[in-house]
């Protein structure tokens, strides 16, 4: 019986290991080496934009990719397009309102593994303060170990909206036919997200 338990007890040693690294990782969103950017037609060519101020957290399981998590959270009044004017307009009533609507967030609530490297990741998209269901790709670049003791992940997405289905509806038509701006808004999120540094020993005096 003492050498049944002792069996018992040597499995359990062995596997708890095995369990800790099969654990979910928790990644921060390093915003100096990420990017959230977008385009729109305007006329006949598509103007690049971006949001400068965001952060998120990504919860990240490699065993098991549908334990994993995404909140995202990127601020309205960030947005940068390279013209002021455009800017301020963009911030305006007209478009995001950022005095009413001051944030865009994503929130998941499941992940699915199409293969080793992609995710789909379903998740309530808000924008102008309306909140749709979506389902974004997801690429993951990888994970390394870094020389400091954290660990860096990338992870990717591109996916298009359509910015009448959050109530941004601002256009012009145009004498000649058609419309000064598209309805679609083609967006690139790409993400290096790291976790937090093991804290340094305390030094005895």
């Amino acid at each position: 019986m003492k050498s049944k338990k002792f069996v018992v007890a040597l499995l359990l040693g062995l596997a708890l290991p095995a369990l800790a690294s099969a654990a979910p990782v928790v990644y921060k969103v390093d915003p100096d080496h990420s990017s959230v950017g977008f385009s729109i037609r305007h006329f006949v060519s598509n103007v690049p934009g971006r949001f400068k101020d965001f952060e998120g957290t990504i919860t990240y399981d490699k065993q098991n990719p549908t334990a994993s998590k995404i909140e995202f959270t990127a601020q309205a009044a960030s947005i940068d397009t390279d013209n002021k004017d455009r800017d301020n307009h963009l911030k305006s009533p007209d478009f995001f309102d950022v005095a009413k609507f001051p944030t865009l967030s994503f929130t998941s609530t499941s992940v699915k593994s199409k293969d080793a490297n992609t995710l789909d990741v379903t998740g309530d998209l808000t924008i102008h303060g309306k909140t749709k269901t979506v389902t974004l790709p997801v690429s993951v670049l990888g994970t390394v170990a870094t020389k400091g003791g954290g660990d860096k992940a990338g992870f990717e997405s591109a996916f298009t909206i359509d910015r009448k289905d959050y109530g941004i509806e601002w256009n012009r038509v145009l004498d000649t036919g058609g419309s000064i701006l598209g309805n679609d808004v083609k967006i690139v999120v790409s993400v290096e997200a790291n976790t937090p540094k093991p804290a340094e020993p305390k030094k005895s005096k």
